[in-house]
């Protein structure tokens, strides 16, 4: 059997990484590169000319309007006591992790309290959900209804006490897979099925589904949609035309139940499966992984506690 080429690639290693960002000053560079990589434009004005400054941190005053901005500024690291050192360390744990690293692990291996751990891997996950929104889904497309959680004592049917999502798989002509997307739903109902289809998958698409009744309204979204009755238990997850979507759930739950001992599913559940999400459509170019992230975390709002701490529902 020929090696799998994104399988045993060599990835960012530890070496490299520190020889790149193993210092203030070059996390400081790369994060300046990445905010403004043709030149320092005031965020207010949109001028281009500055003087450099500083207040503990390096600052550029633009010649305009006075607007003062460290590089940081108006992205999730706004407002971090933080070396930058940390938080790339943080980073490179995130990205170069197959299944992923609980804040107990990024608590010894960065060297942070576990609240700062803990704040510093939501803050990145958060990044990666608002990365994985902007993901459209097209060509052949698996789709299986799914959920995390576990059971609710005394409680029947279907889902118990379990949070439901979607997971959705793109596959290329030769029927391997190139994009997944996992996302919390409110239920498995027709309007949540519906309102999520038409933001994730795009029209032109086959989409391939078992028989839930909530699937029914695809065939108006999309071109076309093939509805397989797979029945139930073990068998039903063997079949063909869902081999990669029961594939990947699977490697979801098992990176789940390995790395983290549980977490508020119900809360926080829309971050953790855009993680696996974010690493798997990004794992052709494990080196990449952490620049992309460094892109995306620059782009994004400040995410203080209080937004963190709030549900998908209320963010």
């Amino acid at each position: 059997m020929p090696m799998n080429r994104i399988q045993f690639q060599p990835g960012l290693s530890l070496s490299a990484f520190l020889r790149d960002y193993g210092t203030e000053a070059q996390c400081e560079a790369a994060v300046v590169a990445a905010r403004w990589p043709e030149g320092f434009v005031c965020d207010r004005c949109r001028c281009t000319r500055f003087s450099p400054t500083h207040n503990g941190r390096r600052l550029w005053q633009c010649k305009d309007c006075g607007y003062q901005s460290s590089s940081i500024v108006g992205s999730v690291m706004e407002h971090t006591k933080l070396a930058l050192t940390t938080w790339f360390l943080a980073m490179y744990w995130v990205t170069q992790s197959k299944n992923g690293i609980s804040a107990l692990a990024l608590m010894r291996y960065v060297g942070v309290s576990y609240p700062t751990a803990w704040l510093l891997r939501h803050k990145l996950m958060q990044v990666m959900f608002e990365r994985e929104q902007a993901t459209l889904l097209s060509g052949r497309i698996e789709i299986d209804d799914a959920f995390l959680g576990g059971e609710q004592p005394g409680r029947q049917g279907r889902g118990g006490n379990k949070v439901p999502f979607l997971a959705a798989v793109e596959t290329d002509l030769r029927g391997r897979p190139q994009i997944v997307r996992f996302d919390r739903v409110d239920n498995h109902g027709i309007a949540a099925i519906q309102a999520w289809a038409t933001a994730a998958i795009a029209p032109e698409s086959l989409v391939l589904s078992d028989g839930w009744p909530g699937f029914t309204q695809l065939s108006s979204l999309v071109q076309c949609h093939e509805p397989h009755i797979t029945g139930h238990g073990p068998k039903a997850a063997k079949h063909p035309e869902f081999h990669w979507v029961n594939t990947l759930l699977s490697n979801l739950k098992t990176a789940l139940a390995g790395t983290f001992h549980a977490f508020a599913f119900r809360k926080y559940g829309h971050r953790y499966l855009a993680e696996f999400a974010y690493r798997f459509n990004r794992r052709s170019n494990l080196k990449a992984m952490l620049p992309r992230l460094l892109h995306a975390a620059v782009a994004s709002s400040p995410q203080p506690l209080r937004k963190i701490r709030l549900p998908e529902t209320a963010c």
